[in-house]
């Protein structure tokens, strides 16, 4: 078979050939082996496989297909083999088969992670291809998940989005507009309750699966050694628990970051964030963290997605963090970052339309949905007015509903300018949702004038909630203080409830900045009480936490 892209080989940073002193350079690390035609190197799942550098010989890389295979791409000498799951630990996305016998340098995880870091102009080259590689494999929809769905299937939504922003290449069969689904459909016994069915590596068909399910399918779960003791828990990863993440790994600390839906957070959801330093032109919330990601793992630090921290025992140090299955994780110190959720209006109905018209996030993928017609935005952040500014590019055009009297409370003035001044979008200041109608989607919102009274309907079938922000601390009431919101109160903000038991501070210091109040336990981002709400402010905050962090263990 031929590469589905001849584009592919237009691309030498994707497919770089080293030359022999770079060559020279890896073979104290590898082990030299032989290898005969048709030999198979590794299959899609495998975990922690090796990265193979082609000394003679050639190397085919295939991804597994509904009935058959397709060919990725073939390297010859001086090429290697992978892509990020070389760094992440995730399993294989491919099939490496020998299709000329010879000698390969095997390189396992670990060997190419000391290299890695050893090696300044072998790191560059190896990371830039592995990113290139899998920025092609998701334009492609290449990969090693196949997705059977529906366009009226909330769950469809939610797994899309999961592996889509978790940067996981798979392809999408539309079993709406798809002329052979039913043969599909019949081939896997599918019936209505199973959509969407996820096949995993080729072998693995998944039913409706939950995200925990499809995360460990795909390996992005990581492992824990039951006897090992961390030096930091990050639980979170918005851009300050990955800014926590490439510092602490940097830095040489043993972390773990627990994330139990995908990298970036509400940051992730913005098509493109032009007030981060460095980035002129913008950049999108999910490029922003799928590159933090591979950073940290770069520097070593464990990303374990699809999991969820569910309590602390305070009462322990090392302190022990619990996962949804029950896992304990020993730690000595821990960076709260899980940020902060958007509120929902109290609307009747709002549930069942959830994923058939209501959206939580404006990406690339919900704005495919809502092409050339009217839709509503809610909110008046600067979450919010992204949202309108990328998809009144798109759409016929977009009604902003803001419960405040003006924008410039909440919002950066760029955006501010670029919303009055846009055709497209149409502000409605003072203003709420009030009723939702349809059957099963979305097609028809009401919303009321909070200034006089008057309520309108309005035939539109997609609605982008962005409003407000409510943190998620439920499952530490009982160890942290927290203000009236439910925000982790952190540093000189504890002195007026640290004095008081149970929550007494057990140290003759006080607490640090963005310590909270558990010696070694620090609040990041959005869910700490006074938070800015800037991606800078919390990129910066979960660099001081590991700071902080290593001051504390110094100090125990």
């Amino acid at each position: 078979m031929s590469p589905s892209n001849d584009a592919l080989y237009r691309q030498p940073e994707a497919f770089p050939v080293l030359t022999t002193p770079q060559i020279a350079r890896i073979r104290p690390h590898a082990i030299v082996r032989p290898v005969g035609f048709g030999e198979v190197l590794f299959e899609p799942g495998t975990v922690r496989m090796s990265c193979f550098v082609v000394v003679s010989g050639r190397l085919e890389i295939s991804m597994p297909r509904l009935s058959d295979e397709q060919v990725f791409t073939t390297h010859g000498p001086g090429q290697f083999s992978g892509d990020v799951v070389l760094i992440s630990g995730a399993g294989s996305l491919a099939r490496g088969r020998v299709a000329e016998p010879g000698e390969f340098l095997e390189l396992s995880p670990d060997a190419l992670r000391t290299l890695i870091a050893r090696d300044s102009e072998l790191s560059d080259i190896f990371m830039r291809a592995f990113l290139l590689r899998r920025v092609t494999l998701i334009s492609e929809g290449m990969g090693n998940v196949t997705m059977l769905g529906s366009r009226y299937s909330s769950n469809t939504l939610r797994l899309r989005e999961f592996l889509t922003r978790n940067g996981h290449p798979y392809a999408y069969i539309d079993l709406d507009s798809d002329k052979a689904s039913q043969e599909l459909l019949d081939r896997f016994y599918i019936k209505p309750q199973d959509i969407p069915v996820v096949i995993c590596s080729g072998t693995t068909l998944l039913r409706n699966p939950t995200s925990q399910q499809l995360a460990e399918c795909l390996g992005l779960t990581g492992h824990i050694e039951r006897d090992r003791i961390y030096d930091v828990a990050i639980v979170g990863a918005g851009p300050a628990g990955l800014a926590a993440a490439v510092y602490a790994a940097s830095e040489g600390l043993d972390a773990v970051v627990i994330e139990s839906q995908f990298p970036g957070g509400q940051a992730g959801a913005s098509s493109k964030i032009e007030n981060y330093l460095g980035f002129p032109m913008g950049i999108s919330g999910q490029e922003l963290a799928s590159r933090a990601v591979l950073q940290a793992e770069k520097f070593g630090a464990q990303m374990m997605v699809g999991e969820k921290v569910v309590q602390i025992r305070c009462d322990l140090r090392p302190y022990e963090l619990t996962l949804q299955n029950g896992a304990p994780i020993e730690t000595r110190s821990i960076v709260i970052a899980t940020g902060a959720q958007y509120n929902k209006p109290e609307v009747e109905n709002l549930a069942k339309f959830e994923g058939r018209g209501i959206y939580y996030a404006a990406t690339f993928m919900e704005a495919q949905f809502c092409a050339a017609e009217e839709i509503i935005v809610v909110g008046g952040g600067n979450s919010a007015g992204q949202a309108a500014v990328f998809l009144a590019e798109t759409v016929q055009k977009v009604c902003m509903l803001v419960r405040g009297k003006e924008l410039s409370e909440t919002m950066s003035r760029y955006l501010i300018q670029r919303i009055v001044e846009n055709p497209g979008i149409e502000l409605h200041l003072e203003t709420e949702i009030v009723g939702l109608a349809g059957d099963p989607h979305l097609e028809r919102v009401t919303w009321r004038d909070r200034a006089t009274g008057k309520e309108s309907a309005h035939d539109i079938r997609h609605v982008f909630i962005m409003a407000g922000a409510s943190p998620r601390t439920d499952w530490l009431r009982e160890c942290l203080a927290l203000d009236e919101r439910g925000f982790i109160l952190t540093g000189p903000d504890l002195d007026p409830v640290l004095a008081t038991a149970p929550l007494k501070w057990p140290l003759s210091r006080p607490p640090a900045m963005l310590e909270t109040s558990l010696p070694a336990v620090y609040a990041v981002g959005d869910i700490r009480s006074g938070n800015v709400k800037r991606v800078a402010s919390a990129v910066g905050e979960g660099s001081i936490s590991i700071h902080l962090a290593q001051i504390a263990l110094i100090d125990d």
